[in-house]
């Protein structure tokens, strides 16, 4: 069996650790490799190396480190095929969702190619007798992102990017259920001329990630993952003096309205409700028509839709709408979040629930599933399913289809589907959520603005990528300067006369 390295120093190195975790093939259900877990005694010592290298490359000009970063992407684009293949025999997710993960990643990193203009400081001349203040960005030292297993490939890249952009060495820990992707980009950013041992790999469960939070030389953390661990990263980190910027769970609701085309609402729920199998901080989980009558249209639409998704393994082709979950632990939990919908008296619209692929039957595979009737009082509604299933909550105004996406306590993104410009307009105002799309059921962000939510959803005050990045990877410094006079006249640069 393959048993997977971190990455430290410009080489791959083995655990030393003793412990490993399974990676996974989700369609077949077999384990296909090992993932060394490192500890304290691990982290440390990349800490130490990224620790080492860090100076000479935040002295190194903003301009020559772009250059590393056009030379990513460049490699990024040829080996694109190669990499979206690793992602999705280790995620499970299609190979064009693969691609994808990947671009998104790519964007951000071609935005941070700007850093010569985006680290640029401000400058008062004259700001009191003979005084001029300037500022200036500086790198933090070293850096670190822990990431989640849905995005091996786009979160790893939305923190390394922006952080080595401004001059920071970064560790990252990325998530052992697919560790094989961050693994191979550090191998091409380092092939794109990027010094040893500023960017490294550390696999690893919770006690790396309490060796990142507890490392008096990392400077920042970011994470992306559930709502409890955002919590507890975030108070730890800030409590030992870092800066900390933690995104968490998500519940998407989609306002659809009576006026709304729904032939439109209803592709966008099936293509925002179960691409990626749900897997996605920002799928839809909960449609939102308002009134009955809208319901019913809706419903009847959503039916033979989701009726007729693929299901199956990246290596069908390009025409599987989804794959498997990433674990069977996944496949349990979701499969058991369905019953309770049952359990509490939801109404099964369409039911995934024996689901079974010839030939895969031992993959993690979960079939679609749509609820109608959800109350806000149901588990489905209450948590994060991450998984193929749309509940549909019946709302009896635009109110109250409004203060249900306010008073839940995630506040990631949200949607409203309309004709109505004044209700848009209305709706993107007032809703307390951090992302909104009007006739967009995804609305994230594209590179060169920042992305992240609100409430239990966000932890910290700065958003990934965009300005905000270069904000949380740099700190500002001021410089009031005043000059003695007189020095000017201190010189003679003519001949003198004879006496």
């Amino acid at each position: 069996m393959k048993e997977l390295t971190h990455y430290i120093d410009g080489a791959h190195v083995k655990g030393t650790s003793g412990r490993f975790s399974d990676v996974w093939n989700p369609a077949t259900g077999e384990v296909q490799a090992r993932c060394p877990l490192a500890n304290a005694d691990e982290m440390a010592r990349a800490v130490e190396a990224a620790a080492k290298a860090q100076p000479a490359w935040a002295a190194t000009n903003p301009q020559r480190r772009a250059r590393v970063l056009m030379a990513f992407v460049g490699l990024l684009n040829r080996d694109m095929d190669k990499l979206a293949e690793a992602l999705s025999a280790e995620h499970g997710k299609t190979f064009p969702d693969a691609k994808g993960d990947i671009q998104r990643g790519l964007e951000v990193v071609e935005f941070c190619i700007g850093a010569p203009e985006l680290l640029k400081g401000e400058y008062t001349d004259g700001a009191g007798p003979g005084i001029d203040i300037y500022s200036m960005r500086q790198a933090l030292g070293v850096t670190a992102g822990i990431t989640p297993f849905n995005f091996p490939a786009m979160i790893p890249m939305w923190m390394f990017a922006p952080a080595i952009a401004c001059g920071n060495a970064f560790i990252l820990k990325p998530s052992e259920r697919d560790p094989s992707v961050p693994l191979m980009l550090a191998e091409l950013m380092e092939e794109a001329g990027l010094p040893k041992g500023i960017l490294q790999v550390v696999n690893g469960d919770k006690e790396a990630v309490d060796a990142i939070l507890d490392n008096d030389v990392i400077q920042s953390i970011g994470f992306v993952g559930s709502t409890p661990i955002a919590e507890y990263i975030y108070g730890r980190g800030c409590s030992n003096g870092k800066r900390v910027q933690c995104f968490g769970g998500a519940k998407n609701h989609m306002i659809v309205m009576p006026d709304a085309d729904m032939d439109q609402a209803a592709d966008a729920l099936v293509g925002a409700g179960y691409g990626a199998a749900g897997e996605r901080c920002m799928a839809i989980s909960v449609a939102v028509p308002v009134g009955d009558e809208t319901a019913d249209r809706l419903i009847e639409k959503l039916v033979p839709r989701i009726e007729k998704l693929k299901v199956g393994p990246y290596t069908a082709g390009t025409d599987v709408d989804y794959g498997p979950l990433v674990t069977p632990e996944a496949k349990k939990r979701v499969l058991g979040l369905v019953q309770s919908g049952i359990d509490q008296g939801a109404d099964l619209v369409v039911d995934g629930r024996d689901f079974s692929l010839q030939g895969y039957e031992d993959g993690f595979f979960v079939g679609p599933h749509l609820f109608d009737k959800v109350t806000p009082d149901m588990d489905i509604y209450q948590q994060e399913i991450f998984g193929p299933v749309l509940s549909t909550v019946r709302a009896g105004s635009y109110e109250e289809a409004l203060k249900l996406a306010m008073d839940h306590e995630m506040g990631n993104g949200t949607a409203i589907f309309t004709r109505d410009g004044d209700a848009a307009r209305d709706f993107a105002n007032r809703v307390n959520v951090g992302m909104i799309g009007v006739n967009v059921p995804i609305p994230v962000p594209l590179a060169y603005h920042t992305f992240g939510g609100w409430k239990k959803s966000m932890f910290g005050d700065l958003n990934q990528h965009g300005p905000d990045a270069f904000k949380f990877y740099t700190r500002t410094k001021t410089v009031t300067a005043r000059w003695p006079s007189g020095i000017k006249d201190g010189g003679e640069f003519h001949f003198k006369q004879m006496d």
